[in-house]
Order: C-alpha cells, then sequence, then structure tokens
C-alpha cells in the first residue's frame, strides 16, 4: 500500500505552483472545517492537521489565522463537499474532491475538464470502489510494535503499519482517522506528524503512454485552475 501511496503523492504534484491558488484551497478547507467541527485546533484534529500542512506548504499565518476568525463569524459561505469521477486519458480512474457554494457551475466546470480532453466523467460510485478511502498517519519513529500496541489498545481498525527510513507509516480506514491520530498522541506525546491526511489510494495502476500523456497534464492543468477543486486523486502511473 505504501508503494502504491509514493506514487499517487509523486504522480500528483502540483501542476500550477501559484500561490494565490494554494493559498485560496486552503483557506477555504481551513474555513470549512473550522465552522463544521470548532475552531479550536485542540478540540478539532482534522483542523490541527489541515493547519499543519498548510504550514508546510507554506502556506502565511496571516491566511491560516483569517480563514479561522471568518468561521468564528458563523456567517459566509455555505460550502459543500462534492465528489466527481471518471475515466481520464489512457483510461485511467480519476476522483475529484470540490468544496463548492454553487454544486450545478462545479459540475459544469469540471466536466468541462473531462469533455475537452476527450475523457468520460461517471456515476458516483463508477471508479471510487477501485480505491481505498485511507487515514495516513506518518511520523518519526522505528518501533513498529508499540505503535500497532497503541492502536490496538485504543481499538482502531488497523489495515497497515511499515516502518522505512526511520519513519513509522500508518493506514486505518477514512472513518478512524479520529481514534488513531489521538491514540498515537497519548501514546507518543506530541507528535510532529510527516504526514497527517485522508487519501484516496488506487488498489490498482494503468500506465498511459504516448499523446496521452500530454493529455493527461492538460487534463490536471485543467482541474487544478478551477477554485472549488480541492484534491484529485488517479492511479495513472507514466510510461
Amino acid at each position: 500500500m505504501g508503494r502504491a501511496y509514493q506514487n499517487r503523492k509523486e504522480s500528483m504534484a502540483k501542476t500550477s505552483d501559484a500561490n494565490a491558488k494554494i493559498y485560496s484551497k486552503y483557506s477555504r478547507e481551513i474555513y470549512v472545517c473550522a465552522k463544521s467541527g470548532g475552531h479550536d485546533i485542540d478540540g478539532n484534529l482534522a483542523l490541527r492537521g489541515l493547519i499543519d500542512r498548510a504550514k508546510k506548504d507554506q502556506v502565511p499565518s496571516h491566511v491560516i489565522e483569517k480563514a479561522i476568525e471568518k468561521a468564528k463569524g458563523g456567517a459566509g459561505e455555505d460550502f459543500a463537499v462534492a465528489r466527481y469521477e471518471g475515466f481520464g486519458p489512457g483510461n485511467c480512474m480519476v476522483i475529484v474532491d470540490c468544496l463548492t457554494d454553487n454544486p450545478n457551475r462545479t459540475f459544469g466546470d469540471v466536466r468541462v475538464c473531462f469533455t475537452k480532453t476527450k475523457c468520460k466523467i461517471g456515476a458516483q460510485g463508477s471508479v471510487s470502489h477501485l480505491f481505498d478511502h485511507c487515514s495516513i498517519l506518518v511520523f518519526k519513529g522505528d518501533d513498529e510494535e508499540a505503535t500497532l500496541d497503541a492502536l490496538m489498545e485504543a481499538d482502531v481498525d488497523v489495515t497497515d503499519i511499515e516502518n522505512e527510513n526511520g519513519n513509522i507509516t500508518v493506514f486505518a480506514p477514512h472513518n478512524e482517522y479520529f481514534k488513531a491520530k489521538q491514540a498515537l498522541i497519548d501514546t507518543f506525546g506530541e507528535i510532529e506528524f510527516e504526514v497527517d491526511e485522508i487519501q484516496f489510494i488506487p488498489q490498482t495502476s494503468t500506465t498511459i503512454a504516448g499523446d496521452d500523456i500530454a493529455m493527461f497534464e492538460k487534463f490536471l492543468e485543467m482541474l487544478n485552475d478551477l477554485d472549488d477543486v480541492q484534491n484529485i486523486y488517479h492511479n495513472a502511473e507514466i510510461a
């Protein structure tokens, strides 16, 4: 599982590194997370992890603070999660996660990305059943047994644990994220997580080659240019 995750992380390098886009996407996600789960990072583990990721991506503190203050106010946009699935260039499988205040607009925008790159948007569930929806927690350490004991003690349904290059990687179902993270913090104290995310990891990969490579890059670039798109997951491997 770890290799598939690493392959996806490498292949999903951002096609657009414009700071304004990155800041905007983090700001929206932090706002939604704080508004739904509370603005106290000690009581909202998802928010804490999100802020940590934002800082690693060099999002300025004032952007983070502004999003949290906006959530404290209670008013503002009412964003909802929207997920689209389908088949990209070379018949690779794609999942697009969005936060939107206008689902009709967002669906139209995402559909254009598919159609203009000769891809096919599918029905809900058309490809997601071929991905594992996982909590992924990576931290420095080498005691795999102590990690497993901590998670088992907290009754976490662990999918896999890897111990490589001085890092422990924990995989658990997406709905075990909070319990798994809290169990590790309770056992090992304040941990600086290298990775602290919920991701879709493909069960298989699809190799794309030739003209499909350029089309795939265009497809990702078009999706990343949409303000509503937060994350893109796929099983493509470049030949």
